[in-house]
């Protein structure tokens, strides 16, 4: 398959990729880097995006920023960065991306454990996560004689502990193979509108 993976060089897009590529053909994205540059939280980078790629067999988006904050310090517009990016940002990773898929191609979104398992600090990044699970569940409806359409949502993952570890007292890592994992169900599988979550916080 040719896939294209949006956002294959941070953390997790590494590992994603460097799996990937040893039986399926990548094009890599990321704002910065990679074979082709895009900002997702800009519809007009994304179009020129697509329209670089060309025709693909998957997407993979795994991008996209939430502001992280107390609540009483977040301003309006601190909540639109993840409104514009990780939400509208994925939000138009299919309908744009779905117009580039070749017949029974899919679409593989982010989200993490902060959609059902919030911690302080986190209220911008946890409702754009919940927004992105209640989106995949309604559009893989009705796109499901076009495209599928699946969510991956990560715990803390094993690569990220360091960073994100006082934010998350108690949650077990999540192997890296398990993540990889989690986005190789979507992209090679056949569910469609399932939120696949990868988590250990018991």
């Amino acid at each position: 398959m040719k896939i294209l993976i949006v956002g294959g060089n941070g953390t997790i897009g590494k590992a994603v990729s460097k799996h990937l590529a040893t039986k399926h053909e990548l094009v890599i994205a990321g704002r910065t880097s990679g074979d082709v540059q895009v900002n997702i939280a800009e519809i007009d980078s994304i179009k020129a995006m697509f329209e670089a790629v060309g025709k693909v067999d998957a997407i993979v988006g795994i991008a996209g920023e939430a502001k992280w904050g107390a609540f009483d310090s977040l301003s309006e517009d601190d909540f639109y960065v993840g409104l514009r990016s990780k939400l509208m940002g994925q939000v138009n990773l299919v309908r744009i991306g779905k117009d580039y898929l070749n017949d029974n191609g899919s679409i593989t979104l982010s989200t993490g454990i902060l959609a059902d398992y919030p911690v302080a600090t986190t209220t911008s990044a946890a409702m754009v996560n919940g927004a992105v699970h209640s989106f995949v569940k309604a559009v893989a409806l009705e796109l499901r004689t076009q495209c599928r359409v699946n969510v991956v949502s990560l715990g803390l993952v094993e690569d990220s502990v360091e960073k994100y570890k006082d934010y998350f007292p108690g949650h077990n890592p999540i192997p890296m193979n398990k993540v990889v994992n989690a986005y190789v169900k979507s992209i090679e599988g056949h569910d469609n509108g399932l939120i696949i979550r990868m988590y250990d916080n018991q």
